[in-house]
């Protein structure tokens, strides 16, 4: 939104900026309904009253590209075509995604531009604000009449070998989507990997392309992308380890350990709340220090009712999500507390504050449990840092996040474990039971006939 607003304010012909409404939450389960409806009809009436009062020459929405509500499994194009319904199709429309989103003929048919950051770890929101807004000026002054096309392949997979960054995968997936931008006819280019934890009809990643009036070109290259990124397959699907495992190749490591637990992601919609990695770090001793987080807001509290100091015995852990564990019983001391709050020190929400709620940081025997009231995304180690612990102390690391490990703890660790655990949001798809998702589909189909499929926009 910061480049929207940017872009539009130092545009060369003075322009009139309608705001509407902004609503945003950590990732989870599904929407309510209501709580939909109830953002969807805020923005309608204020882009029917815009309408009606000054009229409207484009539209610029920030989107995700993979939320789902209760009875509605492809929310944005929903949105989407409520927002043209109301305005008409003669007013553009520009949206921003996620490269995690999951692009359908819906938005497609219902949107003009669509573009997506092109960073994991996602650093570039405002810039693709600002391209989002440029495209919207471009079309108004008459330069750009969009033809869109996406390419999907039917691949599910983590986001542990997604990044943008060096020769993974994903970044060659990207590096080939946007040399295509050298081409003149071709405007825009964007890669995209899907959120795999979804449950929807035709999800899978791969291209969208944006040609100046050159539907058959989009079309072709759209294709091409998502028939590289079918190529990449087997590279994006990572190596796993089971926590026993994974703690014996530590004990052999001389230095710090990060265990990546990404099945408990917040920033991929999970609760938060898994202990599944605890009792094995607790079997450790109280010799072997170690730090790994949970959101449980009845053992903060309980934490805080004792304070610090007091030795406390509680249920810890699956307090929201019983689905795929249950609470342990433990006994620890209560080393810290506080409010939970703390600035994220980059990405997308750089100088931003968050709030964990009531935190704690229990001790049982060698580790040091953070236990936090609310979910919340995680960057670089604000969490920890916030806890006031210093992590280069500990033999190992929980990590809760598929990418941002990296970046959090490369400082103090060169061994990093992916871990094979349960829950919502797993490092392998092959452990989640979809409903709803195309088969077949990688991982669990890896010779497929003909595996691209090709949307285009549809003429109204």
């Amino acid at each position: 939104i910061g480049g929207f607003l940017n872009t539009l304010s130092q545009s060369d012909q003075p322009c009139t900026i309608i705001p509407t409404v902004a609503a945003t939450a950590c990732p989870g389960g599904l929407v309510l309904d209501s709580t939909y409806q109830s953002i969807k009809t805020d923005l309608l009436t204020s882009l029917a009253a815009a309408q009606q009062d000054k009229g409207l020459d484009g539209i610029l929405l920030a989107l995700h590209g993979s939320a789902a509500t209760e009875s509605e499994c492809d929310l944005e194009g929903d949105l989407l075509q409520a927002v043209r319904t109301t305005v008409g199709f003669d007013i553009p429309i520009v949206a921003t995604l996620d490269l995690h989103a999951h692009i359908t003929q819906r938005m497609l048919d219902f949107s003009d531009v669509l573009i997506a950051w092109e960073t994991y770890p996602h650093r570039d929101a405002a810039e693709t604000g600002v391209r989002a807004a440029q495209a919207l000026i471009d079309m108004l002054q008459g330069t750009l009449q969009p033809t869109m096309a996406m390419g999907l392949a039917p691949v599910l997979v983590g986001a542990i070998n997604g990044g943008t960054a060096g020769d993974g995968p994903f970044a060659q997936t990207m590096k080939y989507a946007k040399y295509m931008e050298s081409r003149p006819e071709v405007y825009s280019t964007s890669a995209f990997l899907v959120h795999p934890y979804l449950d929807a009809p035709q999800m899978g990643g791969g291209g969208l392309v944006i040609t100046n009036n050159a539907p058959d070109l989009a079309s072709q290259l759209a294709r091409n992308v998502a028939e590289f990124y079918w190529e990449q397959r087997f590279s994006l699907e990572p190596t796993l380890v089971s926590v026993a495992d994974a703690i014996n190749v530590g004990q052999a490591h001389d230095g710090t350990v990060v265990l990546v637990d990404t099945a408990d992601c917040c920033g991929g919609g999970a609760a938060g709340d898994s202990i599944e990695v605890l009792p094995d770090l607790i079997d450790l001793g109280e010799g072997v220090a170690s730090v790994m987080p949970v959101v449980d807001s009845a053992a903060a509290e309980k934490c805080h009712a004792a304070g610090i100091g007091a030795l406390v015995a509680l249920q810890l852990g699956h307090q929201h999500d019983r689905k795929w564990g249950v609470p342990l019983h433990v006994s620890g001391e209560v080393l810290y507390l506080s409010d939970g709050k703390f600035i994220y020190s980059g990405g997308i929400w750089d100088g931003c504050q968050s709030n964990m709620g009531p935190a704690a940081v229990l001790k049982i025997g060698g580790v040091h449990v953070c236990i936090a009231s609310f979910p919340t995304y995680e960057w670089c180690g604000e969490q920890y840092a916030a806890f006031g612990l210093d992590v280069t102390r500990m033999k190992y690391i929980v990590a809760k996040n598929p990418m941002n490990y990296r970046m959090a703890f490369g400082h103090c660790c060169e061994h990093f474990i992916v871990l094979d655990t349960k829950g919502p949001t797993p490092a392998t798809c092959k452990h989640l039971p979809y409903s709803h998702s195309l088969r077949p589909a990688f991982p669990w189909d890896s010779a497929i006939i003909d595996p691209i499929w090709v949307l285009g926009q549809n003429d109204f």
